[in-house]
């Protein structure tokens, strides 16, 4: 917002009334209150008005003045760039750590997929768009699939799942809970855990996902969501190979007794 924009709002939502005095020369204006007194209501701390260096001021007199305070969810940009910026030894604890925690719930490592945020995932809001997870989840789907097919039938198995020939797994819904907000720069840590159905079915399957920052080091969201085995020659779901289904069944089991 720019300072002439911001004094028009002040004034506005002061409700200056200026007037034109007939005794006064042409163009001078007389106001309840002095250019200085304004100057000093937008940059006093205590003013409602009040604007830090870096923040957006209101588009219109109308809106409410914003609180000054931020959420203690979300870093700012120094937090952050301290954080990860430039400490080496602190950028992998945090991957340490992000690991450690997946696997505490029971999550794949093959399906461990690190990213870093770019600029190009924020939206005017600053944060990491929402939509952007739904591409972070699956890219880290798509990785442990193929690591799932490799287990199974080499790399053979994991071209074909990759391409689409045969037998092959199809995401049918996905839900995303969003739980903190990120902003750049960070590194992010995505990981899967696949559940069965209750009751269990020979063609579907759940499969549980978080998002770890490293800047946060915390859990900024978490998803479910259902996969198909699906037969892309039929073009309908069908059960998997028996070694397909074992592998899968391998990895349920490594991670059960954890809480869902």
């Amino acid at each position: 917002m720019t300072s002439s924009r911001l004094f028009h709002s002040l004034i506005n939502a002061r409700k200056v009334t200026i007037t034109r005095q007939r005794n006064c020369p042409r163009g001078r204006m007389i106001s309840g209150s002095s250019i200085e007194s304004l100057q000093r209501a937008f940059l006093d701390p205590t003013s409602p008005f009040h604007l830090r260096e870096g923040e957006i001021g209101p588009a219109s007199p109308d809106e409410l003045p914003r609180a000054h305070t931020q959420s203690a969810a979300t870093p700012s940009f120094s937090a952050v760039s301290s954080t990860l910026g430039s400490n080496q030894s602190d950028f992998s604890e945090a991957a340490a750590e992000a690991r450690e925690y997946a696997l505490s719930q029971g999550h794949d490592p093959d399906s461990f997929f690190e990213l870093k945020v770019v600029w190009g995932d924020l939206d005017s809001f600053r944060h990491v768009n929402n939509t952007r997870y739904v591409r972070f989840l699956e890219s880290s789907r798509i990785q442990w699939m193929m690591h799932l097919a490799e287990a199974a039938g080499g790399p053979n198995a994991a071209a074909e799942m990759l391409s689409g020939r045969g037998i092959g797994l199809i995401l049918k819904s996905i839900a995303v809970n969003f739980k903190r907000p990120v902003v750049y720069p960070d590194t992010l840590l995505v990981s899967h855990r696949p559940r069965p159905t209750n009751p269990p079915s020979p063609t579907h399957f759940n499969n549980d996902a978080l998002v770890y920052s490293y800047a946060q080091r915390a859990v900024v969201a978490t998803s479910e969501s259902v996969l198909v085995w699906y037969d892309y020659d039929a073009l309908k779901k069908a059960p998997p190979p028996e070694t397909m289904r074992a592998t899968l069944e391998g990895r349920m089991n490594a991670g059960q007794g954890i809480p869902e």
